[in-house]
């Protein structure tokens, strides 16, 4: 659906009545009409996100062992991993056991693609896929056949510097490959110039687009109004 100066302000009226707080509007492809949209709604630039996509197989192989990731064995460790990768992550740092145990009830958790490589006995990294079955909701209608996904990757910061990113990605790859996938993607930064640069190396190239616009919305008192154009 389109959205307009109307819907827009009839939002966010909604969000100052029931008390204001941050607002995210993510946007798919964004062109100069939503950047104009969100400058009259006082709304600054945000994040925003690559999907970058690549054909399967790769040219290249992982060179260092992976294992399966062992639920109720691993649990700690990854944890322990992932927040220190990710510490200044609004999403991804701060897990929980709780947080991380319901990722694992979700249809598509799969313990075989989450790759888990150690050294001297430590969890020093690991790549968690994930793959979308065909007639997924993924904005491309005409994508045909499963899609697998670099869902999450990290690296412990005690084994920074060894190349590590880049075996994972590609260990990650290979189980996809293995799996019959023929095509791979990912999510990253697009101000996380290291990263997008290594899956450039990889062979990812940027699909499509999704950019954040963000304000912080003051609360008021009062019912919240008519939503317009609610079905």
């Amino acid at each position: 659906a389109t959205i307009g100066p109307e819907l827009m302000d009839a939002a966010l009226d909604v969000i100052r009545a029931e008390g204001g707080g941050a607002v995210n509007w993510w946007v798919y492809e964004p062109t100069t009409a939503h950047r104009a949209l969100a400058e009259a709604a006082h709304m600054e630039p945000g994040r925003t996100l690559y999907q970058m996509r690549r054909s399967l197989p790769a040219e290249r192989h992982a060179t260092v062992e992976t294992r399966a990731f062992v639920p109720g064995t691993d649990d700690e460790a990854w944890l322990s991993v992932n927040n220190r990768a990710f510490a200044d992550h609004a999403e991804q740092g701060g897990w929980t056991l709780d947080t991380f145990c319901s990722r694992q009830q979700e249809d598509w958790f799969d313990a075989a693609g989450f790759r888990m490589h150690e050294i001297d006995g430590r969890v020093a990294g690991f790549c968690w896929t994930k793959v979308h079955h065909e007639g997924h909701d993924m904005t491309d209608p005409d994508h045909r056949g499963d899609l697998g996904e670099i869902y999450v990757i990290a690296i412990d910061p005690d084994f920074h510097g060894r190349g590590l990113g880049s075996e994972l990605t590609l260990a990650g790859l290979d189980h996809l490959t293995a799996r019959g996938i023929g095509t791979a993607m990912l999510y990253v930064d697009a101000a996380n110039d290291t990263a997008v640069a290594m899956y450039r190396r990889l062979g990812f190239e940027v699909h499509s687009t999704n950019a954040a616009f963000v304000a912080e919305i003051d609360g008021r008192p009062g019912p919240v109004p008519d939503r317009a154009g609610a079905c």
